[in-house]
């Protein structure tokens, strides 16, 4: 059995440059300057654990440290951090902070890892709301999208809200960030899938088009929709709604993945 290595440090100042790092990428909606996500509540901890991501810190508050102790135990070189809660109320971005945050450097994926197989790939363009965006993850994962690229604009999927609204997927779902819309509409041109923009008066509908086949579907951004060189590669596709105009990114996000999903499992 590996020996078990768990080495806890104790940290009184906000001065200290972990913390100061924390602090950071929580008011920037980014990853630390050393490239973690910030992963906030108990929950976060548990899929990082399950996940095969690497945790790299465990920050604790006081009151709750026998109870992290329980979660890590067993883990092969633990790095456990330890502050007064006063100090962790500080670094919290939550309303009601449960006193634990996980440190876990995410998954280097590529832009070739989204396309594996029967791609189903989701392109979010312009979506700027961190609870859509992980959320829009979540039914990624759900709903078995091969992967999910992020263009630049968008908000950063490593958000620590995204990244709790995305209750762990974020550890597991490939995805990639920071792309242009012309190297995106190139590769999925040269991939030869069939892409469809989410528009709320497009011609083709919902459940009238075949997901089953190899495809992207794009996610706009809720005030000017899907980008004009997006627009020119894709088909309009519209889901059909009563009364109301339109649906929020992660709402239609869902259907789409959805249908997706249906058609892929009732193919002969």
């Amino acid at each position: 059995m590996p020996t078990v290595s768990t080495k806890i440090e104790i940290l009184t100042s906000a001065r200290n440059p972990l913390l100061k790092s924390v602090r950071r990428a929580a008011a920037r909606g980014t990853l630390t300057d050393e490239g973690l996500c910030v992963a906030e509540t108990f929950h976060l901890l548990e899929e990082a654990l399950r996940s095969d991501s690497e945790i790299r810190t465990i920050i604790s508050a006081e009151s709750v440290y026998p109870t992290v102790e329980r979660h890590v135990k067993g883990l092969k070189q633990a790095h456990v951090v330890r502050v007064p809660d006063a100090l962790f109320d500080e670094l919290s971005v939550t309303e009601s902070s449960q006193g634990v945050m996980t440190l876990v450097r995410p998954p280097a994926w590529t832009l070739e890892d989204q396309f594996r197989g029967q791609s189903l790939v989701l392109v979010i363009d312009g979506v700027q709301d961190p609870g859509n965006a992980g959320a829009i993850l979540r039914a990624a994962e759900a709903f078995g999208a091969t992967g999910v690229i992020f263009l630049k604009g968008t908000v950063n999927p490593y958000n620590p809200k995204a990244i709790r609204a995305s209750a762990g997927s974020v550890f597991r779902q490939p995805l990639i960030t920071g792309l242009d819309d012309t190297l995106v509409s190139a590769t999925l041109e040269q991939k030869r899938l069939d892409v469809y923009a989410a528009m709320p008066a497009g011609d083709k509908v919902l459940g009238t088009v075949d997901l089953a086949r190899r495809c992207a579907l794009i996610i706009g951004a809720e005030g000017r929709g899907v980008s004009t060189k997006l627009r020119s590669i894709a088909f309009d596709l519209r889901i059909p709604v009563s009364q109301v105009e339109s649906l929020n990114a992660a709402m239609a996000a869902g259907i789409l993945l959805y249908e997706a999903r249906r058609q892929r499992q009732i193919q002969p």
